[in-house]
Formats: C-alpha cells, sequence, structure tokens
C-alpha cells in the first residue's frame, strides 16, 4: 500500500476524512486486502496518538464483530469459505467451550491470525457482548504500538520510533519463537479446565 496515496484519498473526503480511515480498518479485518500493520501505521501518521489510536479501535471493533455476526449466522458452511481446514482444527479446541480468558490470551500473542479467529470464534459459545470486550482489549497493545509508531514519524520523533522500532521486534521475535509452545500449553490448560469441569458437574449430579 502506497501511504501517500491512503493520506491523498483520506485527505480528498474532507470532514468525512474520519469515516474513510475507519472503514478501511473494517476492510481489511473482513476482506484483508490491506495489512493491519499498514492502516494501523498510516492512523497514528495521519491523526496522531490519541485519535489515532481512537478511529483504529473503532474501526477493528467494528471488523471484528462483523466477521463475528457473520459466522454466528451463517455457520460452519460460510467459514469454510474464508477459513482453511487446518486453521480451524487447529482452533477448534475452542468450540467446545467458553473459554473467555483463554481467548483473551491468544488475542495478545503477536502474528496469530486474529481475523480469522474471529470467524472461528463465531462457531463457538461465547456471546457478543464477551467477544467484542475481548477483541478490542485484546488488540488494543498491538494498535497501540502502530499508532505510536506512525505518530512518532510524524512528529520526526525518530529516536523513540527507534527505540519503538526495538521493542516491538524484541516482542514479535519472541512470540514467534514460544507462539507454538504457547498455543499448545493453552490448548492442554483449556481442556484440563474442561475435563474438570465435566466431573464436578457429573458429582453433583451424583449427589443429587
Amino acid at each position: 500500500m502506497n501511504r501517500e496515496r491512503v493520506e491523498a484519498f483520506l485527505d480528498s473526503l474532507g470532514p468525512l476524512s474520519f469515516a474513510g480511515f475507519i472503514f478501511l480498518q473494517v476492510l481489511q479485518v473482513v476482506a484483508a486486502p490491506i495489512p493491519g500493520e499498514v492502516t494501523g501505521f498510516i492512523g497514528g501518521f495521519l491523526y496522531g496518538t490519541v485519535l489515532g489510536l481512537v478511529l483504529s479501535t473503532v474501526g477493528l471493533t467494528i471488523g471484528s464483530f462483523i466477521n463475528f455476526w457473520l459466522s454466528k449466522t451463517f455457520g460452519r458452511p460460510f467459514v469454510d469459505r474464508f477459513v482453511s481446514k487446518g486453521t480451524i482444527e487447529r482452533y477448534d479446541y475452542l468450540l467446545h467451550h467458553k473459554g473467555a480468558f483463554l481467548v483473551f490470551l491468544l488475542f495478545l500473542i503477536p502474528g496469530l491470525p486474529k481475523d480469522l479467529l474471529c470467524y472461528i470464534l463465531g462457531l463457538g459459545h461465547l456471546s457478543i457482548k464477551e467477544f467484542l470486550i475481548i477483541s478490542t482489549v485484546g488488540r488494543f497493545g498491538g494498535t497501540l504500538l502502530l499508532t505510536l509508531g506512525g505518530s512518532f514519524i510524524r512528529h520526526q520523533q525518530y529516536y523513540r520510533f527507534s527505540m519503538l522500532l526495538g521493542v516491538t521486534i524484541v516482542v514479535i521475535f519472541l512470540s514467534m519463537v514460544y507462539k507454538d509452545n504457547l498455543e499448545r500449553l493453552f490448548r492442554k490448560w483449556h481442556i484440563g479446565s474442561r475435563r474438570k469441569h465435566s466431573l464436578e458437574k457429573s458429582e453433583r449430579k451424583k449427589d443429587k
């Protein structure tokens, strides 16, 4: 994506520039034609830290909700068109129990396919309210880093940008190294807690 073109496009919208940027963020979540890292950075560059963060968060939340709602409404056949069988199987354990805290932890890990995860979660037991809270808060850290990066470049704060970039690279590197291990740990934890819940439920029935 060419940053100058996007900036010119948003400027051409005049008072509707904010709405145009939110639409871009929604589009990159639902249709994924634009890398989310690019739009997040552009938000900070064009609108500064606070406003850029607010606009990005609104757009990402709306886009995430659309993915989740489409999945809830049209079910597995619809999701199969957008999400590969391998990806669904990788996260199928999330569909058998709520696991809200686990889902939140997954949203915190950089590099996970969060847009696709929204589709998958729509097949599970999370309520819309729970999903919106988890996805919005879970995406916030990454959105903040991207927005800060764009804002630093906008104000020519190259030292701060270099420091932020260094921290981001370290976080992403560690996440990529330990991502599979974390996912396996979360999966075991989730399955273990589900079994424990089932046993407790069975014992309560026996006591009755």
